[in-house]
């Protein structure tokens, strides 16, 4: 192994350091960082299986022109030429940029530079747009700029942590751990508002199953009884803070019942909220992808300014993001309606500010176009030439079918990305081989403001280049090199940071441009630091003392009405869809299904549904269920449980073209959105649900990737090859062409079981002993030890066809721990054999658990049914 090499990890927005060992073979070594401040050496199931993610199988790793390999000289004249030319006939606002959180922030810096002040418009948006714009667009309304008033030393000092549609024990699975830490030291509470019972329920006090879309009515019940009970701090808000009255008439004008829940729950939330100071109320997805997104924020944000609860130390709002370096976009100007460093771009000096800096040729006067509205205008031929960055939008924007075919028929499209299997980019004109994130160097900016090096552990593999290297040289050809003629990261960091003080002169929060001048040794050497820069400002806080950013220097509350989600439930679409992630699986999987461990958790889409509806519609567990909606469908494996209500359904939103074709949950999802923020309604769709009624099932193994065609299919890597779960509506006419078509098998050596009477049948492909593929197909759901099967390829099994574990190779089950691996079976065999009694004896015996501390939820739940089983 090299000498390690400290950098960041590439997933959600906490942040987490990392130190990676390259074996000079192209594999990785990955582990946390102890000295990170945010992480402080500890890593989630994803981040601890980032090794198995930078394999070159699915790589680009040349340019491709119209699908044929190019030279970089010709797809970039080609994309220079392209776009200059839609400008000159059709004008800058013909052409738009959709960038990622999965950008560096000198990559962020370099599209929003070239697009605002070179080509002259606002059309350069973010997928960030689909996870936090409300947050932004609430900070704004109430503090004067986009600030997290509060860090992550907060957790450790709160006395109440709320979590408000944020199932954090899953998608911050760092954070989570932290809270459970600080209640064992002391009497910590914590609250969970989520209309679902998640893992992040296990350790709450309180859970509050409200109504989708009435945050605004509870935080509104909330800010009437603070002033009902007499807590408001009359001087913070006399000091600090307009619209205090209008806020609470409107508060006190709402109707607390539109959330749902019972006197009794309110009043218990009530008591605990404001009986106690030091509360953190800590708010994500749940919260922003509504189309009453930026109200939610702002009602949280009304009851701690009405408070005084924030920032200082163990209070105050606190928005975490889903991506890792979504802040450093919100910074560096990556959204349509924000220059570089906070600055407005509807304000004329900020705008003349940065076009002097730049020496721009010209300034964008207004926003740009938001994500949904940039497809819109690509669907109906506003937008003609399209540069998409690390996104998947084909998959993730709201009515992605229709995106999908926006997308194909645009005129002309780039994709910059490191594979070119994904549904975006198989419908792209142009193919940029980009870096990955051990490639990459540059800078990220997480949750609580923290910036860290992100540092290269590998070589960029093939021709493949770094984002801000291939913007600069498309930015010299389409003519504007004095602005674009940087040699290193570094330099362009200098520049961004000096940029920033633009910003300390304009009266705005950001500003770290005493760093512009650091060395590009410095600058590679530089450890992480949390801005305001310099000295310490409250902790590191912001607004304990007031100090906004409204020109009077006072913080807005506002009049708020609660408003039900936007597609209303019908006889025709009678159920409320919930979408949102995995603990083990990533935006569209690019990165993450390459990982055998993290496809082990949930290897298949599913939906869950309550068991007195799945009693009403006569459905069974394991049946496939067919969703639809206004916009699209989707079929998808039903999972009965109580997690979530009657009438309320919810399915995890990964997977794509490649992984699960009908599985594309944003194809249900209506492209409405929050009037303010633009972000779109993604939590709260009106579906239908019945049994997809198939002719046949199946499930397959397989050394090789098998190559489906039928009606339902979804595909998962093992540790052996790959594993697939297979449908189909009409009847299969020879099961052994089937076969050897899905496994690319023609003239493997064959073995065949038929069951006529219970309609089953058995393929098993043989290289002598050793298994290279199986299929097992019945006319209902397929019952096999699954978990077991898929270790079987590649390996001496002539018995394969039996579907069951040998008595001296026991069935794991699925995997529950995917840090270590460790399956449900051998959990439960563990609990009976040595009387397991606890989730921390389960980690003593088996290691479940013992590092990220995510699935200590499902160790409970299996702890209790081993419980049971031997009380039995």
């Amino acid at each position: 192994m090299g000498a390690e090499v400290r950098s960041t990890c590439p997933y959600c927005g906490v942040g987490c350091g990392v130190l990676l060992s390259a074996d000079g073979s192209g594999g990785l070594a990955v582990r946390g960082d102890p000295a990170h401040p945010t992480n402080r050496g500890r890593l989630c199931s994803k981040g601890s299986a980032l090794g198995e993610t930078v394999g070159l199988e699915e790589r680009l790793l040349a340019p491709q022109v119209h699908g044929s390999t190019a030279t970089w000289k010709d797809a970039l004249n080609l994309v220079a030429t392209r776009f200059r030319k839609t400008i000159e006939t059709h004008g800058s606002d013909s052409v738009a940029f959709y960038v990622s959180g999965q950008m560096l922030t000198e990559d962020y810096y370099v599209a929003n530079k070239l697009m605002k002040g070179f080509i002259g418009s606002a059309n350069i948006d973010t997928n960030s747009r689909l996870c936090m714009a409300s947050t932004v667009a609430g900070h704004r309304r109430a503090f004067g700029t986009d600030t997290v008033p509060g860090v992550y030393d907060d957790l450790d000092e709160a006395d109440l942590i709320v979590l408000v549609g944020s199932n954090l024990a899953w998608c911050h699975p760092i954070l989570y751990p932290r809270i459970m830490a600080a209640r064992e030291k002391r009497a910590l509470r914590l609250v969970v508002i989520d209309p679902r019972r998640t893992a992040s329920c296990e350790g709450a006090d309180l859970h509050l199953a409200l109504e989708p879309g009435s945050d605004v009515a509870l935080f509104n019940a909330l800010l009437a009884e603070v002033a009902r009970r007499g807590a408001v701090d009359r001087d913070y808000v006399s000091a600090h803070v307009e619209g205090f009255d209008p806020a609470l008439k409107a508060a006190q004008g709402s109707d607390p019942a539109f959330t749902g829940l019972s006197q009794e729950t309110l009043r218990d939330f009530c008591d605990l909220w404001i009986g106690t100071e030091k509360v953190v109320t800590i708010f994500s997805q749940g919260v922003n992808q509504s189309s009453s997104g930026s109200d939610k924020v702002n009602a949280i944000l009304n009851c701690h300014l009405a408070t005084g609860r924030i920032g200082k130390p163990g209070m105050g709002p606190f928005s975490v993001t889903g991506q890792p370096n979504a802040m450093g976009g919100r910074e560096v100007g990556g959204l349509a309606n924000m220059l570089a460093c906070h600055l407005d771009i509807e304000n004329v000096d900020h705008r003349d500010a940065v076009r002097g800096f730049w020496n721009a040729p010209a300034m964008p006067e207004a926003p740009g176009l938001k994500a949904v509205e940039m497809f819109r205008a690509v669907a109906d031929g506003r937008i003609k030439a399209l540069w998409i960055i690390h996104s998947n939008p084909a998959v993730t924007l709201p009515d992605a079918d229709t995106v999908q075919d926006a997308i194909a028929s645009c005129p002309f499209v780039v994709v910059s990305d490191i594979t070119a299997a994904t549904d975006t980019a198989r419908r792209a004109n142009v193919l940029l081989p980009a870096t990955a994130w051990a490639e990459k160097s540059g800078t990220v900016t997480n949750s609580d403001r923290t910036i860290s090096r992100q540092r290269a552990a590998l070589a960029p593999p093939g021709e493949a280049r770094p984002d801000w290297a291939i913007l600069a040289e498309v930015a010299q050809r389409m003519g504007f090199a004095e602005g674009f003629n940087w040699d290193s990261e570094a330099e362009i960091f200098a520049e961004y940071a000096a940029l920033s003080g633009l910003a300390g002169t304009s009266g705005k929060d950001f500003d770290i441009s005493n760093r512009a001048g650091l060395s590009s040794s410095d600058y590679d050497s530089m450890p992480p630091f949390r801005w305001p820069d310099g000295p310490a400002k409250s902790g590191g806080r912001f607004f304990a003392d007031g100090g906004f950013y409204h020109p009077d220097g006072k913080a807005r509350m506002l009049a708020l009405a609660p408003r039900a989600p936007a597609a209303a439930l019908t006889p025709e679409h009678p159920f409320r869809l919930n979408t949102g992630r995995l603990r083990d699986q990533w935006h569209t999987m690019t990165r993450t299904a390459l990982s055998p461990r993290l496809s082990a958790h949930l290897p298949e889409p599913f939906v869950d549904m309550h068991p007195d509806d799945a009693a009403r519609l006569g459905l069974a567990p394991a049946d496939l269920l067919r969703l639809e909606s206004p916009q699209g469908s989707a079929i998808l494996r039903l999972r009965i449980t109580r997690d979530v209500q009657p009438g309320h359904l919810f399915a995890p939103m990964h997977w794509t073209g490649e992984t699960a074709p009908s599985a594309r949950i944003d194809a249900l999802i209506a492209s409405v959105t929050d009037p303010v923020s633009g972000q779109p309604e993604s939590k709260a769709a009106a579906v239908s649900a019945a049994r997809f009624e198939a002719a046949w099932y199946g499930f397959a193994i397989a050394t090789a990737r098998p190559r489906p065609e039928c009606a339902y299919w979804a595909l998962a890597r093992t540790d052996r090859g790959f594993r697939a779960e297979l449908a189909g509506t009409e009847e299969i006419a020879d099961a052994e062409d089937f076969a050897r078509a899905l496994f690319g098998l023609p003239d493997a050596a064959l073995q065949m079981s038929k069951d006529m009477a219970k309609g089953r049948t058995r393929l098993a492909f043989m290289d002598g002993e050793i298994l290279l593929a199986a299929l097992y197909l019945d006319h209902k759901p397929v019952r096999l030890m699954r978990d077991f099967l898929a270790g079987l390829p590649g390996t001496e099994t002539p018995w394969a066809l039996a579907g069951t574990a040998r008595g001296d190779m026991p069935d794991p089950g699925p995997v529950v721990c995917s840090c270590y691996a460790v399956g449900r079976n051998t959990i439960l065999r563990a609990i009976g054999a040595e009387g397991l009694q606890s989730v921390e004896a389960i980690g003593a015996s088996l290691s479940a658990g013992t590092n990220c501390g995510s699935c200590k939820a499902e160790l409970a739940a299996l702890l209790q049914q081993g419980v049971s089983r031997a009380a039995e």
